[in-house]
């Protein structure tokens, strides 16, 4: 299990301008976004609602209140937010313990990291017991830090969680990479200053300044990160 506990590392790749990189979890690293609409689905079902297609772009990447909020207004259901959040992360563990696919590109990412001693922390909107259930499958060995989202005051799209990481890790949020797959994240991201990353995973996301967008997570290593360093002071 990786602490929370911020140990600072102040390492800089030589040569380059990147300090740290800062990744999302679901649906960057894992391939679960769609774990969480099937257990929405599923939850609402069986309070005898029938959730609309089109609310997945809505709750996709956003804290876990935020997304039991939207769908008990939209649907009306008589169910707290507390006891849904429960059932949700219930639900969702249920499935990552029969199965839990990575992103194309994760591993290999994590490695080459770890191999160039790049301080790299996992940001994520869900809550620490998820995130401790994922690692023992994505290597908790890749990450100096983790961050929760019931960790923090506010978490995603609010800049705190990756403000939290950088200054855990030692770094300028200016001068570390972060990848991520949703509006809500890249708003986090881009609020704390960092240059982010995209890799869309259920809705589309356009290319901004300090944004790179592309379509998968084996297009991204160490040079193409560093890359997106150069043309800062």
């Amino acid at each position: 299990m990786t602490s929370t506990v911020p140990a600072p590392d102040t390492r800089t790749a030589e040569g380059s301008a990147l300090q740290a990189v800062l990744l999302d979890m679901d649906g960057t690293l894992v391939d679960t976004e769609g774990f969480w609409w099937d257990v929405e689905v599923e939850i609402f079902a069986g309070l005898g609602h029938t959730l609309d297609d089109s609310w997945r772009h809505v709750v996709v990447g956003g804290p876990m209140s935020r997304s039991a909020g939207f769908l008990i207004e939209a649907t009306g259901a008589d169910i707290a937010i507390a006891e849904l959040t429960g059932l949700l992360n219930q639900g969702f563990e249920d499935r990552i313990d029969r199965a839990l696919p990575l992103m194309p590109g994760a591993t290999r990412l994590l490695a080459e990291l770890a191999a160039h001693e790049i301080p790299t922390a996992l940001v994520s909107a869900s809550h620490r017991r998820i995130i401790d259930r994922v690692l023992t499958s994505l290597g908790p060995q890749y990450f100096a830090l983790t961050v929760a989202g019931d960790e923090v005051g506010r978490t995603k799209p609010h800049p705190d969680p990756y403000l939290f990481a950088a200054a855990g890790l030692g770094v300028d949020p200016a001068r570390c990479a972060v990848v991520e797959d949703t509006s809500t994240g890249v708003a986090a991201a881009e609020a704390a200053g960092c240059h982010v990353v995209a890799v869309p995973s259920v809705a589309p996301i356009a290319p901004a300044a300090r944004r790179t967008v592309v379509t998968s997570l084996e297009e991204v290593d160490l040079a193409f990160l560093r890359g997106l360093m150069t043309e800062m002071p």
